[in-house]
């Protein structure tokens, strides 16, 4: 039985979404003012929705968003499909994982803080280490260096606090709105 501060399994999937959705724009912006940094692109958005051309430009989202559609169709993507393709592959990333996320911590009695987002997104980190050099995408992860490594991870754990941080702030507020309408 569920006690009034647990969401029920759909909420829990919906605000992990939309906590994934959250958690993707703030380990862009981290990522955006990286490269500005460096005097890369000033514009936000031309830098987040930059065109991708083709598919040899496609970045790995893109590219397993490509094998999935290729492998059910059974037909090869056009180049013009590489940009709409790697965007809503990259951005579905972040969402699923949200849900996922959601998924766990909406089933543990007490609502988790959003300290445990950071665990998280080192979980999704090191995801990808695992399940892209399979594919083919990434090298094994002791072919990276240090650098290289800690650049990628610091992102992901600011996915991690920012999905953990509005998934409970959602958490709250939904389990607030079923207690005030469970007592009035």
């Amino acid at each position: 039985m569920r006690t009034p501060k647990q969401l029920t399994p759909l909420s829990a999937i919906a605000s992990g979404l939309a906590a994934g959705l959250v958690g993707t724009v703030c380990m862009d912006t981290v990522r955006f003012l990286r490269q500005r940094r460096s005097g890369g692109e000033r514009n936000p958005l031309r830098w987040e929705f930059a065109p991708v051309r083709t598919w040899k430009e496609a970045p790995d989202p893109g590219q397993v968003g490509k094998r999935l559609i290729e492998g059910f169709t059974q037909r090869e993507l056009p180049d013009t499909a590489a940009w709409p393709v790697s965007t809503l592959m990259h951005w579905s990333y972040g969402a699923v994982y949200g849900a996922l996320y959601g998924v766990v911590a909406g089933s543990v009695r007490k609502l988790p803080s959003g300290v445990y987002g950071v665990p998280f997104g080192a979980a999704v980190w090191i995801s990808g280490y695992i399940t892209l050099p399979i594919a083919g995408l990434y090298e094994p992860i002791w072919k990276y260096d240090r650098k290289t490594l800690t650049d990628d991870l610091g992102p992901h754990l600011v996915y991690g606090a920012a999905t953990g941080t509005v998934f409970w702030i959602l958490g709250k507020a939904r389990t607030v709105s079923v207690r005030t309408h469970s007592n009035g």
